[in-house]
């Protein structure tokens, strides 16, 4: 029970408390409870909790009430807002849920202001009274006073009076004195002679418990209390369950890999308990999926802004408008079960595991210590005996899968078939596998992880029945750790490379090699030339195997898309980012693999922008150009060698239509200069009138060529328009 807890209990119980020598001012003020609501503070204890891998904790609380009672649950304040979007309250029994209470969000001096009697500041039992003036109380006082034990009567005030001191060292101390208005007149009573001080109005007595839980409340500032207040007749089950925050479970593997290469595969599941309850014999559910997950700032008090409107005198109603209705039923998803046994587990007789019997009662955890000294008795035995065959690692024994798995949808789930107990701020690793599984050894090469040896490595088949989360792998062979390995989500069935060491008995040599591209097709549509190239690059990868084994290589080679293979016709499996092509190389032996790909480019040119003879002649000598376009384009190229030989023409005869009339401004000028009797203006007189002459036979022939011009530039448009040809 929480200290505020036990003091409020104490308080209810005994009704009054005699003072000591450091007396309480706020036990002194302490009144019993006068509601007929029972309350405890015993927690709800956390019965079931589903993680999921999106941060966030399913908890379920599952507990008894009897009759009308509050129970009080406490969380952290980051939790307050998922608590409030996720909370569902169950009574069991027939009883209803009257209300769900939690603290403000408000700082706690602004809380305790907010009562009659204000807690701040550590008030005296002198500054208490102050705040209550006016109010009636009842004073006990001790048989030692010489006055009557009980008095009752109304605060007037609290005033510090001098009086003789018992200590030698000083004469005088200041002593505070309460003057009360009884029936007897006006009293003055020395605070530090009371035994008890009670408020007889109820109200103001309840807001002096109210100020007291806030406060006790306030210690852990981190945390906030959530009040649940459940309502009905004699004992009955109530269930508690709400979402929060909570860290991701994480898996961790072990793959040993016996003298035949068969690998034998234990998972762990990694869960953490942060929050500050105990889970005791807790049903615990691993859910591997990405449901959508939000926050929301539900604490925080929000206030929206409301207009401004001015009264309408005589307005007429306004149509209201709504929004459409979005009814959807909601369809239950079947849900397939599948026990791990049954999906793909090896038989095994009484509680045996992965083919090793298990006793009946195998603990849920393994012992750390244990198996590693287990571990360092195997090497050290290996190493003294070196002509004796290398013993294997047996997971199997002493460890036995603690999970039933089940597929619910888009969602996979490990159902902990043993309760578990996990104590608050502390971690446990669970057994979810523990079994066979298929897989060969194979060196995986690709050059942008090492350009020159490739990795050990496994392909490996969930052949488990069950979804593996992505996690680490620690790989042993034999009895000798190999190295580390990872691994992303694997479901039943799928295959999946990993590698865990270097592999430094095989050699790769990758070489590269391009040619120029090359035009492999030429086509015509409506006057535009389609030129189709094709770029080829190969990629050779030379290997040696310095092995005395045979080694199975898997080289990864970049996936583009814009780029087809060419050869070999197809890889033995590609991925979102590689090909994977397989290649045996003998022992002591080499082997080459050449991968060659082409890229389909296309280049589309106008015919009007052929200008150049020299790159007319180079798409004209091309073997990709059949007769039927290379006819199509010598007729194209004719067509508008004449339109432009037209062109030319007139251009030329404009250009002397233009210098004629510069020539006639430069006459007009001199003609004004001279008189018109002299043998210059004569001369200029029958020139010009020659030029005019020129004039009108260039603007006939100007516009005979104009139109001839735009008949050939019809025809040669028509033609490209009309032109498509393979």
């Amino acid at each position: 029970m929480k200290p505020w807890r036990f003091l409020m209990a104490a308080l209810t119980s005994a009704g009054l408390l005699a003072l000591s020598s450091q007396w309480d001012p706020i036990s002194v003020l302490a009144q019993p409870p006068t509601t007929d609501a029972k309350k405890t503070s015993n927690q709800l204890p956390i019965s079931r909790v589903v993680l999921f891998t999106s941060g966030v904790g399913f908890f379920q609380r599952e507990g008894e009430v009897d009759g009308t009672q509050k129970v009080d649950l406490s969380f952290p304040t980051s939790n307050i807002n998922d608590l409030l979007k996720s909370m569902v309250l169950q009574d069991l029994g027939g009883g209803q849920v009257s209300a769900v209470n939690y603290d403000s969000s408000d700082p706690i001096e602004k809380t305790l202001k907010s009562f009659a009697i204000d807690l701040t500041n550590h008030p005296s039992l002198g500054d208490l009274l102050k705040q209550a003036r006016g109010e009636k109380i009842e004073v006990i006082l001790p048989p030692s006073s010489g006055k009557p034990g009980t008095f009752s009567g109304t605060i007037i005030g609290i005033e510090k009076k001098k009086v003789p001191a018992q200590e030698k060292e000083k004469e005088t101390v200041e002593v505070e004195y309460v003057n009360l208005f009884t029936s007897n007149g006006i009293q003055s009573l020395p605070l530090n002679q009371i035994d008890n001080i009670r408020f007889l109005n109820p109200a103001m007595d309840q807001e002096l418990k109210r100020a007291l839980e806030t406060l006790a409340q306030s210690h852990d500032t981190r945390k906030k209390s959530v009040s649940l207040n459940f309502q009905g007749n004699g004992k009955r089950p109530v269930v508690v369950s709400y979402v929060v925050e909570h860290p991701i479970w994480k898996t961790s593997y072990r793959l040993v890999i016996d003298k035949n290469g068969k690998p034998f595969l234990q998972g762990w599941a990694l869960v953490e308990n942060p929050t500050d309850d105990d889970w005791n014999d807790v049903k615990v559910t691993l859910v591997s999926g990405r449901p959508i997950s939000f926050r929301m700032d539900l604490y925080q008090p929000l206030y929206v802004g409301r207009p401004l409107v001015e009264p309408e005198l005589f307005a007429s109603l306004r149509p209201p408008t709504y929004s459409s209705a979005m009814d959807a039923k909601d369809k239950a998803t079947p849900t397939r079960t599948t026990d791990a046994r049954r999906a793909g587990r090896p038989p095994a007789s009484g509680n045996a595991v992965g083919g090793f019997a298990t006793p009946p009662s195998a603990p849920m955890e393994a012992d750390a210590a244990g198996m590693a000294e287990h571990l360092g008795r195997m090497r050290g035995k290996e190493l003294l005996d070196q002509d004796k065959p290398t013993s294997t690692i047996e997971l199997g024994q002493g460890v036995m899968s603690a999970a039933t798995a089940t597929e619910m949808g888009d969602f996979f789930q490990y159902a902990i078939s043993q309760p578990v107990t996990i104590a608050r701020q502390k971690s446990a690793m669970l057994p979810i596998i523990n079994q066979n599984i298929e897989g060969s050894k194979i060196s995986i090469y690709n050059q942008s992880v090492h350009a020159k040896y490739p990795l050990l490595g496994l392909r490996l088949k969930n052949t488990s029945g069950l979804h593996l989360m992505q996690g680490p792998i620690t790989v042993f062979e034999g009895n000798s750790y190999s190295g580390d390995a990872r691994i992303m989500d694997l479901v039943p069935n799928e295959e999946r490379l990993l590698s865990y060491a270097i592999d430094l008995s095989t050699e790769v040599e990758p070489v590269y090699t391009g040619v120029p591209d090359q035009i492999s097709a030429i086509k015509i549509v409506k006057g535009v030339m389609q030129v189709t190239s094709k770029a080829r690059m190969t990629h050779a990868y030379n290997i040696k195997n310095r092995d005395d084994k045979t080694r199975k290589l898997v080289i990864e080679h970049p996936f583009r898309a814009d780029w087809n293979l060419v050869s070999p016709n197809k890889a033995s499996e590609r991925s979102r980012e590689v090909y994977r092509f397989e290649q045996t190389v003998e022992a002591g032996q080499t082997a080459k693999l050449e991968v060659t790909e082409e890229q389909e480019r296309r280049n589309f040119i106008a015919i009007t922008d052929l200008q150049d003879d020299q790159t007319i002649r180079f798409y004209l000598s091309q073997s990709a150009m059949t007769p039927k376009v290379r006819e199509a384009v010598t007729r194209a190229i004719e067509l508008r060698s004449a339109m432009a030989a037209t062109q030319r023409q007139r251009m030329e005869m404009e250009q002397q239509l233009n210098a004629i009339r510069e020539d006639q401004s430069r006459l007009r000028a001199n003609m004004r200069e001279v008189p018109n009797t002299s043998a210059a203006y004569r001369r200029y007189l029958e020139k010009f009138d020659k030029q005019e002459t020129d004039i009108e036979r260039l603007q006939e022939q100007i516009k005979s060529l104009r139109a001839e011009e735009n008949t050939k530039r019809q025809e040669f448009e028509k033609f490209l328009m009309n032109l498509n040809v393979d």
